[in-house]
């Protein structure tokens, strides 16, 4: 396994245990009750530096594990990268959209947070499986 795909599998891992344990927190404070009044902002907010502190720590992990593992990148991990960075900009561009939306709607700060927050994550995860199935089988051929 090169050291991007396992990169590519720390991100998606990291991405989809803080999104969950976001959405626990918000639902556990809801507590049955309306989830537009449920305090969200800090849980983001740790979910967000938290993935971003786990990430990094993990990256740094694996390269003490393997002080000797190539991180030179060929034109096939370039284009892997490439590929899966599309497949991802997708959520990011139907999140804002959303999000724009929404605003002009008069939706609450809560559904726009949270559904701008899960097109990032839909997007983290999105290009992880991309590069994760292209460095295990290959690139689609278009």
């Amino acid at each position: 396994m090169t050291h991007l795909e396992k990169r590519a599998w720390i991100r998606l891992v990291v991405a989809v245990l803080a999104y969950a344990a976001y959405v626990v927190v918000v639902l556990r404070r809801a507590d049955g009750g309306p989830l537009p009044d449920t305090p969200y902002t800090a849980a983001l907010l740790w979910s967000v530096g938290g993935a971003i502190a786990a990430t990094i720590a993990a990256e740094i992990g694996m390269a003490i594990v393997n002080p000797r593992a190539s991180r030179v990148q060929d034109a096939r991990d370039r284009e892997i990268g490439r590929f899966g960075d599309h497949v991802g900009q997708a959520f990011v561009v139907i999140g804002a959209v959303a999000a724009m939306l929404m605003a002009m709607a008069g939706w609450d700060r809560f559904w726009i947070a949270n559904v701008v927050y899960l097109c990032f994550v839909l997007s983290a995860v999105l290009a992880g499986i991309a590069k994760v199935v292209a460095y295990r089988r290959s690139l689609p051929e278009w």
